[in-house]
């Protein structure tokens, strides 16, 4: 009986220093260290020195982009300084920028600069949250990925937001800026749109006549961005419609488009077709409902969406 209680309490040690040991083994798994975040000195290290000034027309994008905040947004927003870092070398200093450009810390922008009430700043975990957050990263990430390649130059941007300073990554390559959080996330567009009809041809063998509509969206130093619209267009013989046709279109920079159209009466006193348009930076999406022919927008971003009908008479 004693043998017996004698091997119990050995066993009994025994089992404590084993749980102990795995106790302790798991606490240093559970401990070890998460890998760190990466910065813009992880960055630096993989971005080979070049010339210390930008090309002259990456300067005047972004002296264009001066004058257009401060005419439009009061100099709410404004650009103070930029500081040239170099030229990306590695596969890891794309993959890092990447991750910079899409992390929660970063800041971003969205709105319509010529409506300023539409303009938020702010960083990305700030402006977004849950799925929308997730989503705007993927956004952002999937767009950068498609610009960022080695070879591409970088400057840091120093902006000031209301009083608050904040930086931006800026990339950019002989034909000018190809992606900066601010700059992909802002735009210059006119929400009502423009239109255009056919001028009148009397010696037309076939007698027709189209109208257009379409927005157009534009970078901040001004040039044009992207645009999303449609044209209806009639044929016919004294005040009776034969025929109609239409066509769409969309596209945009750093961003997405979508355009559906559809012929809704080809014969009689007139012609008619309905429309679905959108235009949106990264941050959004967009998508198409054919139940009810309509464009529409989700998520966070700047954007122009247009759904509608458009009758034409002779």
């Amino acid at each position: 009986m004693k043998k017996l209680v004698t091997t119990f309490k050995l066993f009994a040690v025994i089992s404590v220093l084993t749980l102990t040991a795995c106790q302790n083994e798991n606490s240093e798994i559970m401990q070890e260290p998460v890998a760190s975040k990466v910065s813009s000195a992880d960055l630096k290290k993989e971005i080979t020195p070049g010339l210390k000034v930008v090309p002259e027309n990456v300067q005047t994008q972004i002296n264009d982009s001066k004058k257009n905040l401060e005419q439009y947004l009061n100099n709410d927003l404004q650009i103070t300084g930029i500081t040239v870092l170099g030229k990306l070398s590695t596969q890891k200093g794309i993959d890092i920028s990447q991750e910079l450009i899409s992390d929660r810390d970063q800041f971003t922008a969205e709105g319509n600069i010529l409506a300023p009430e539409t303009v938020k700043v702010g960083k990305i975990g700030a402006l977004f949250s849950g799925d929308q957050l997730v989503e705007a990263q993927k956004g952002l990430k999937e767009a950068a990925s498609e610009q960022i390649k080695t070879g591409t130059d970088v400057l840091e941007i120093s902006w000031t937001h209301k009083g608050e300073q904040f930086t931006s990554l800026c990339f950019y390559n002989e034909s000018g800026i190809i992606w900066d959080n601010v700059f992909a996330g802002l735009v210059m567009m006119d929400a009502r749109g423009t239109t255009e009809v056919s001028p009148t041809d009397a010696q037309a063998k076939v007698a027709s006549k189209w109208f257009k509509e379409w927005w157009t969206a534009k970078w901040l130093w001004g040039s044009k961005r992207g645009e999303v619209g449609y044209q209806i267009t009639i044929y016919y013989s004294g005040s009776t419609v034969s025929n109609v046709d239409v066509s769409d279109w969309g596209n945009i920079s750093l961003g997405k488009a979508k355009s559906e159209s559809k012929v809704t009466k080809r014969t009689g006193a007139y012609g008619q077709c309905r429309y679905a348009l959108g235009l949106c930076t990264p941050t959004g999406s967009l998508s198409f409902n054919s139940n009810n022919f309509s464009v529409s927008f989700s998520g966070l971003g700047s954007n122009v969406v247009s759904n509608g009908t458009k009758s034409l008479y002779p």
